[in-house]
């Protein structure tokens, strides 16, 4: 015999409550993280109208040059610790024998003097970068009617 249920109806509703904790959580973590994901040391660039590098699957070598002249690299075990040049070099030149085409990006202050830009550019070269861009801050919009 069948049983019948008397006074019982199926719910047909989700509990969403549970999915927006998920969310909420989610949200949190992004929030906490994007700010961690910036590369390079933090120098004041030079502005300039440039077109941006193209996309790239990798993540491009920052070399990073502060006010100081000291040198950082976004590649590094700890890219917030100054480097000398030449471990500098030896981290650039291992990144590169694993990928040639992988962008090199010198991040200057716009303080530092043009001789150690230079050298740190030379350095890259060295180290097989066979191009290397510079970056900068894009030029505020100019204001209109002036």
């Amino acid at each position: 015999m069948a049983q019948v249920s008397r006074g019982r109806r199926l719910m047909g509703e989700i509990n969403v409550v549970p999915y927006i904790d998920v969310m909420l959580v989610l949200l949190i973590i992004f929030m906490i993280t994007a700010p961690l994901l910036q590369q390079g040391v933090k120098v004041n660039l030079p502005k300039a109208h440039a077109q941006p590098l193209p996309k790239s699957e990798n993540n491009p070598v920052v070399l990073s040059v502060n006010s100081q002249g000291q040198l950082f690299l976004n590649i590094a075990s700890d890219p917030q610790t100054p480097l000398d040049s030449d471990a500098a070099s030896a981290q650039v030149t291992a990144a590169l024998k694993q990928d040639p085409d992988r962008a090199v990006v010198v991040k200057a202050d716009k303080s530092v003097s043009y001789g150690v830009v230079m050298q740190a550019m030379v350095m890259l070269q060295q180290a097989g970068a066979s191009k290397v861009g510079m970056a900068t801050d894009p030029l505020p919009p100019p204001r209109p009617g002036g």
